[in-house]
């Protein structure tokens, strides 16, 4: 019996500031996050998606609302979706001028493989994987989608592929609106694809 959970990263955030907004509310798409994703809800509008879960926060749950408004099913709020929490939440991290720069916030850089300033990577991919198993048992032998964040999804790929989980942000393959799809023959993954309906774009926006 073949599952697909795709697991999606949100569109693109308005955030003129370049704020780590990380789990911060009221942080929505903009004008080309929206057409983002409505390119994917058109995308997968003929696929055999049984269900749509999405993180409790605003930028998913917009994300996720063409798709489930064209398929005719209800968003189903999992907060082991969640961006992961992180320390310079709601301050500028920009090279220069940004957080990184002031001797007061070096301590919590002290260990990146933890990391020291947010939420440890085993945990993210554990939460993850929670979130991916209760999405293929919701819709055994169909397709799924789970709308996240960048880290997280990224996360729980690396670890579902046996990689060390620290690693270096700026060679994420993970870009906005992408899809991270597992492929499971009964309850065994047997592949994982990524692909980028809405089209390439930098997985470096600030806080996605």
């Amino acid at each position: 019996m073949k599952t697909i959970v795709h697991m999606m990263r949100h569109g693109e955030v308005h955030n003129p500031d370049g704020i780590l907004y990380g789990r911060l509310p009221g942080y929505r798409l903009s004008d080309t996050g929206r057409a983002q994703a409505q390119t994917v809800a058109d995308a997968l509008a003929d696929h055999d998606i049984t269900a749509v879960f999405a993180s409790p926060l605003q930028r998913a749950q917009e994300t996720a609302t063409p798709l489930a408004q064209a398929l005719g099913l209800s968003i189903v709020t999992n907060d082991d979706l969640i961006e992961a929490d992180n320390q310079f939440e709601g301050l500028r991290v920009a090279v220069g001028d940004g957080a990184l720069s002031r001797p007061r916030h070096w301590p919590k850089l002290r260990d990146p493989f933890t990391p020291s300033w947010g939420e440890p990577y085993i945990q993210i991919a554990h939460r993850m994987l929670a979130a991916a198993n209760k999405a293929r048992e919701t819709a055994a032998g169909h397709e799924v989608v789970c709308v996240s964040h960048q880290l997280p999804v990224y996360t729980l790929r690396r670890f579902l592929e046996g990689r060390r989980l620290w690693h270096d942000p700026r060679v994420r393959q993970c870009s906005l609106a992408s899809l991270t799809s597992l492929i499971y023959d009964g309850d065994e993954l047997v592949e994982i694809v990524y692909s980028e309906p809405a089209g390439a774009s930098d997985p470096m926006i600030t806080g996605a």
